[in-house]
């Protein structure tokens, strides 16, 4: 089988930071180009249907969010902080800045180490500056091309995209036509990628 692995992130959630590493290996072991593809999940959640207040606003699933994400932190060996604040429209639309440059895999590594990782702000001018200048980009040139966020073309097809796949949140991986959704679904996504499951 040589069909891409999609990857559907956005950096407002803390399960695809979990998941990044694993679907990169995973896509590494069998020989699968991976495809990063940002998306407004707020939007695709609206758009399936969910109406339903964001877990921010139900302090009592939030706990126990937080909770869950810290012992899966645990379990795959990664830093984890809150981020200051979730609005990610600019750091993912700035994905496509980095898959134009050949480096979507390190965008989306060193963002999510910032947001998810160190606990920064992943909507401030001074967390896109600091990407950028890992990524060894030109900060301004950087912050600008983000800036077009919601409106950038790449972005929004990008989510239409998912839509139009039955993707409803964070993160998503596609692979021949199959879907598994959330971190907790990557054995799945290995038994398929080695033959044993669908």
């Amino acid at each position: 089988m040589s069909g891409e692995l999609e990857f559907y992130f956005d950096f407002l959630s803390p399960f695809a930071y979990l998941a990044h590493d694993r679907v990169c290996g995973l896509a590494r072991g069998y020989g699968r180009k991976l495809t990063y593809i940002p998306i407004d999940m707020p939007a695709a959640k609206l758009a399936a249907g969910n109406t339903g207040p964001s877990n921010r606003d139900m302090p009592v699933k939030l706990r126990y969010l937080m909770t869950d994400v810290e012992r899966w932190a645990k379990r795959v060996n990664l830093p984890v902080s809150f981020p200051a604040s979730l609005d990610s429209h600019r750091m993912n639309a700035g994905t496509f800045y980095a898959l134009d440059r050949g480096l979507g895999e390190e965008y989306v590594r060193e963002g999510f180490n910032l947001g998810w990782g160190l606990g920064g702000d992943i909507g401030s001018d001074e967390t896109l500056t600091r990407l950028a200048e890992i990524m060894g980009w030109p900060p301004a040139e950087f912050i600008e091309y983000a800036g077009a966020s919601k409106a950038l073309p790449d972005y929004v097809a990008s989510t239409r995209q998912a839509v139009e796949k039955g993707v409803f949140g964070v993160p998503t991986v596609i692979i021949d036509a199959q879907m598994w959704w959330g971190n907790d679904r990557l054995d799945f996504v290995e038994e398929y990628l080695a033959g044993r499951g669908g």
